[in-house]
């Protein structure tokens, strides 16, 4: 069964948080960093993108880089910006973007629960990746981002949730500049903190949506920890990592979708006739699919609707029966030569915050020859392949409204 625990999270006061909270260090460049971060030096981007306070040509991966981030995480600890809670606690993290609100627990889960697949997958890591998420832990001594984990909806806990949420003011309540409203309450009631300790001790399983590196690496500094530390217990701090956990009916996954730059040495004629033998292709389609297994692909200023032929895919396997996974096996590597979506330097992947205007200017500034729109992943077909022991295709989800880093910090 799953272990969540409470923790004395490091905050900024609650007057900063605005101020501090940052996007995560995985959807913005250095250059992009450098430049929200401006004249903000509470801008918790200095913490998790340290390189923004040094020349830009060290090396990202330097020991200098995450030295500083640590410096920056002390100074902020050192003049007040950011204070540890003098109790254990657990935290209520609601997001409203547009008329979408989700409601998650701040909590820290267990690296054991990681290892014994209690916490489930449905991505491929990256050594490379792993490698600087250890490396930024170890060397800041915390978790400064956290992992977006779902579960399958415990109802007393959606209860819980909504009624402490809807009676009690919150700690930090503000709206970032993307227009995203932020909320968090800080829940200390020993009361309160065990009933929701023992609603998750009857789950069996939670899984990753987001941050497959960041819940590895906090396995990996477990591990490593434990192995330098002769009086290990199991309670130690490090034997947790940082996460937000939603209920599978707030979840909101938008679709990836897929430019790619030529038609493969096909002219326009030749690669509709191609597509057609996979595809009924009718005209004049809607930009974005209304349903699964439903496409829309543009292509010289026009919109097509593609609909699998039947026998194109088998509708009882978790992986293959992805919309990703069917227009890959019937279209993206038969017709445009696109055999590893991850290694070719021809497709672009897209996600749907970014809306099919930008397919169309892709496309129309000659850039890239066709684009295709994709009816977004559902939790369920998530959950589905993570508990298959399988992985997801290459950019088949995005989640949004990601998490800010900096709200909450766990220290180890």
């Amino acid at each position: 069964m799953v272990v969540v625990r409470p923790f004395k999270g490091l905050r900024p006061k609650d007057e900063l948080a605005e101020k501090v909270a940052s996007p995560p260090y995985d959807v913005l460049d250095s250059d992009e960093a450098r430049e929200m971060v401006g004249e903000n030096r509470l801008c918790f981007l200095r913490v998790v993108k340290p390189e923004v306070d040094l020349d830009p040509k060290v090396d990202l991966y330097s020991d200098q880089v995450y030295e500083q981030g640590a410096k920056n995480l002390q100074e902020f600890i050192g003049n007040g910006t950011m204070v540890q809670d003098p109790d254990e606690a657990f935290y209520f993290y609601r997001q409203i973007m547009g008329t979408h609100e989700q409601y998650g627990l701040v909590a820290t889960v267990s690296a054991q629960d990681y290892l014994n697949e209690n916490i489930k997958k449905h991505e491929f890591t990256r050594p490379d990746k792993e490698a600087d998420r250890v490396r930024h832990i170890t060397t800041m001594r915390a978790q400064c981002g956290p992992v977006f984990l779902t579960y399958k909806d415990i109802p007393h806990m959606n209860e819980l949730q909504d009624g402490y949420c809807t009676v009690f003011k919150p700690n930090v309540d503000f709206k970032a500049p993307d227009g995203i409203r932020h909320t968090l309450w800080a829940i200390r009631d020993p009361e309160i903190i065990g009933r929701i300790i023992e609603l998750f001790s009857d789950v069996p399983h939670i899984y990753v949506a987001d941050g497959h590196h960041r819940s590895a690496a906090g396995t990996i500094v477990a591990q490593k920890f434990k192995e330098k530390n002769p009086d290990h217990t199991g309670e130690e701090e490090y034997n947790f990592f940082l996460a937000v956990l939603f209920p599978q009916s707030h979840m909101k996954i938008l679709e990836y979708n897929r430019a790619v730059t030529d038609l493969n040495g096909l002219s326009l004629k030749e690669y509709l006739e191609k597509v057609s033998q996979k595809f009924d292709i009718f005209e004049n389609a809607d930009p974005s699919p209304s349903e699964l297994h439903r496409f829309s692909m543009y292509v010289d200023k026009k919109w097509y609707g593609l609909v699998p032929k039947d026998g194109t895919f088998p509708d009882t396997h978790p992986v293959k029966r992805l919309d990703a996974a069917i227009l890959q096996d019937n279209l993206l590597s038969p017709v445009l030569a696109i055999d590893d979506p991850r290694a070719s330097n021809r497709i672009k992947f897209v996600g749907g915050i970014r809306g099919t205007k930008e397919l169309e200017r892709l496309v129309d500034s000659d850039m890239f020859a066709v684009a295709f729109s994709l009816f977004p992943v559902t939790v369920a077909q998530l959950m589905d392949v993570a508990d298959s022991g399988n992985v997801m295709p290459p950019k088949s989800t995005w989640f949004e409204p990601k998490l800010r880093s900096g709200l909450v910090v766990h220290l180890i």
